[in-house]
């Protein structure tokens, strides 16, 4: 992933790889919604190791805000203006799959999709910061020399460059 930081990776790509993955990290991951964003997600044109880290990442939080999460879902499925809304979807077949009216998925959902903008000019800008400031003292470092000599490392480096 450092290496798609410092390469030639359109910074977009790895910006929205990051965006895709606090979405979906944040989702509790049993449900057809979560499968159908992955899906979709997985097939545009992102960087897609950085968008795999950052989904365990915000996974690992993702615990920590649930109670935001269930309060936020509440709060949308029982405005009373989209319970007609909700039925309709409900009626339809496979659409319960999702589990979107549970509270947790909803509100992880909706706060995911207001963290997108803000997760993609974060990674934009830690993209620039990192290109700009910190990857040449990275790659010329020590530690990263003597890791880049183990084989072990080397194979997986190579795989990784595959894919």
């Amino acid at each position: 992933m450092i290496n798609a930081f410092s390469s030639n990776t359109d910074p977009g790509a790895i910006a929205h790889a990051f965006a895709c993955g606090v979405l979906l990290g944040f989702m509790p991951k049993g449900n057809l919604l979560w499968v159908l964003l992955f899906v979709f997600i997985f097939f545009m044109r992102i960087q897609r190791a950085t968008f795999s880290l950052t989904v365990i990442v915000a996974a690992l939080f993702a615990p920590l805000l649930d109670d935001v999460f269930n309060s936020v879902g509440y709060w949308i499925l029982v405005k009373e203006s989209l319970i007609p809304v909700y039925t309709k979807l409900l009626d339809i077949p496979f659409v319960a799959f999702t589990k979107f009216n549970n509270t947790v998925v909803m509100g992880s959902l909706i706060i995911g999709l207001a963290c997108y903008i803000p997760a993609y000019v974060f990674g934009r800008l830690g993209i620039w910061l990192w290109r700009k400031y910190f990857a040449d003292a990275v790659r010329r470092s020590r530690i990263v020399k003597l890791t880049k000599q183990i084989p072990l490392i080397q194979k997986l480096s190579s795989l990784a460059s595959k894919i």
